[in-house]
């Protein structure tokens, strides 16, 4: 029986259909990691340079900057502080986090619907109007330049517990009552059986808890008067100058150097992050 082939003009629409997809992808790439090539271009290019043409290719490769960095700053001491701040936070919020979420979805309580209700109001509130007060408190405590002023208000965070109880909802209640009926008890259920099946959501509050505590200015600036307490983002500050483009070179490869370490921990964890996502209910 001969068949039908389709008419010569169908089949450039579907080879465009076919590669329509493929097109998006590679202009999306273009787009994500240009920013990632510009940073990368401009680290090792000379000042004057950067200045009159920042989007050429390098007519020299020079690493000065990296150089002039470590020599007026601690570099090693930043990272420090960075890190000490960062994976304090992050492990202290992943896990309150977890507790929090657990409670809220697998544990029937009165008024945990308006718990949770209220909870997410205030992510509503804009965080500027808790600076006054959070500061305030923090004087009282004489916690003012101390790491604990930046760990501590940072420990919980609404939306994680959000993202947490949305990726609890897929795990059968059935599961957790059968472990109660063995005698298990929530802290044992929590510890034993939720807390592996949330490993993909575990790390994903904790991609984004790593990067928003590393790449936080703001606190620390208002918090740490000590140098010797200052974080990488702060030591950023130092190469500020009334001379347009006087220490353009230091500023682009110190920011390569704070890029770098969120860049690669995102792609050694980025399967378990779109793991995450894609077991999520939102409702």
């Amino acid at each position: 029986m001969a068949t039908v082939s389709p008419p010569m003009s169908a089949r450039p629409r579907l080879r465009l259909g076919k590669l329509l997809p493929y097109i998006l992808l590679i202009l999306g790439a273009i787009v994500v990691f240009y920013p990632f090539v510009y940073m990368l271009m401009n680290s090792v290019k000379p000042g004057r340079e950067i200045l009159h043409s920042p989007n050429a290719l390098p007519s020299q490769i020079t690493f000065s900057g990296y150089t002039d960095v470590f020599e007026r700053l601690n570099v090693l001491l930043l990272l420090r502080n960075s890190l000490i701040l960062a994976i304090s936070i992050t492990l202290l919020n992943t896990l309150l986090s977890a507790l929090g979420a657990y409670a809220i979805a697998k544990i029937p309580f009165p008024g945990r619907d308006q718990i949770f209700g209220f909870m997410l109001a205030t992510m509503m509130i804009p965080g500027v109007l808790f600076l006054i007060p959070t500061y305030v408190l923090m004087y009282n405590l004489g916690w003012v330049n101390h790491f604990f002023a930046l760990i501590i208000p940072a420990a919980v965070s609404v939306y994680n517990i959000f993202l947490l109880r949305q990726f609890l909802d897929t795990i059968p209640d059935e599961q957790l009552e059968a472990a109660r009926l063995d005698g298990a008890s929530d802290i044992g259920i929590f510890w034993r059986i939720v807390l592996p099946l949330m490993k993909p959501a575990l790390t994903t509050v904790a991609i984004l808890t790593f990067m928003g505590s590393w790449n936080d200015f703001f606190g620390p600036l208002l918090y740490l008067t000590d140098p010797n307490l200052w974080t990488v983002q702060v030591g950023l500050l130092q190469f500020q100058s009334g001379v347009p483009g006087e220490n353009v070179q230091e500023v682009w490869a110190l920011i390569t150097m704070i890029t770098l370490p969120l860049v690669i921990f995102y792609f050694i964890m980025q399967d378990q992050f779109v793991a995450a996502f894609a077991n999520v209910k939102f409702k």
